[in-house]
């Protein structure tokens, strides 16, 4: 007789191996972690095969787990489509959401599914720029509503979180030790100036060995262990790791990331897609 996954464990499985571990899948589902992890042994029970490598300092993927996650999207896609058609109010229609590239992951792509999920035929265009760019096409009104990372939240803003900068570098990386310290930032990147206030304070001297427009070419700077960067605490990119200096280097400021957005009453999708973010950041 033919068996069933459980697509509620599919779901579980599939969040955490998107947002990398237990504790932020279980923010994103809503769920507690020992629930979480219920799902997981029950997915891995149903098939008879270790999804997850429990054993590594960082949670990954078995070969057989690699191999039931395309599975399981799949399953989840067909799953959220038939649904979205079936039971899905007529809406039509685009949103533009801004966010700085630096704190797209591991939350929106999250939101950007379960928004899809529940309105099919919304679009939502997401405009990955800096703090400064998006502040100012908000002004415009050529986005709906934007994420900041700031030290300070303006009139109409809402605090989603409040996290310390906290310093990363390469997987076992040594530039850290370098001195002067070699740094990797964008031109327009807003946590630069705390970054060298607070090198300037504590005596250590710096050099800005990576500059670019792009964050791509600033983190593949750092994971070859040229140099180091600084991101919210929650946030870091792959192929980095938060470097374990033991006070060599010194602490850095809080940041907020602050939601904007335009005020539109009774639009359900924008209320939806705000709610989504604000979960999802909750669970960062």
């Amino acid at each position: 007789m033919p068996r069933n996954l459980d697509l509620t464990a599919l779901r579980a499985f599939v969040t955490v191996a998107d947002s990398g571990g237990v504790t932020k899948a279980s923010g994103f589902l809503n769920l507690t972690q020992s629930a979480v992890s219920m799902q997981l042994k029950r997915l891995e029970e149903a098939v008879g095969v270790d999804l997850l490598n429990r054993s590594a300092r960082k949670l990954s993927l078995t070969g057989a787990g690699e191999q039931m996650l395309g599975y399981a999207r799949r399953m989840l896609e067909l799953n959220d489509e038939v649904l979205g058609k079936l039971t899905s109010t007529e809406y039509e229609g685009e949103l533009f959401l801004g966010v700085p590239h630096d704190i797209v992951y591991p939350a929106i792509p999250q939101v950007l599914h379960r928004f899809n999920a529940a309105y099919p035929r919304m679009k939502v265009q997401l405009v990955s720029s800096y703090t400064r760019r998006l502040k100012t096409l908000f002004d415009r009104g050529e986005v709906d509503m934007i994420l900041t990372t700031e030290d300070h939240v303006d009139p109409g803003g809402e605090t989603l979180l409040e996290r310390p900068l906290v310093w990363v570098g390469a997987q076992n990386g040594q530039v850290w030790k370098q001195r002067p310290l070699r740094l990797a930032f964008e031109h327009a990147c807003i946590f630069r100036k705390a970054v060298h206030n607070a090198l300037d304070h504590a005596g250590i001297g710096w050099e800005m060995a990576v500059e670019s427009d792009s964050i791509r070419t600033v983190e593949a700077s750092v994971s070859a262990d040229l140099a180091v960067h600084a991101c919210i605490e929650g946030t870091e990119p792959p192929y980095v790791e938060r470097i374990s200096h033991n006070g060599a280097l010194p602490d850095l400021p809080a940041v907020k990331v602050n939601l904007y957005r335009a005020e539109v009453q009774g639009d359900e999708p924008h209320e939806a897609l705000a709610d989504l973010v604000r979960q999802a950041f909750h669970a960062v």
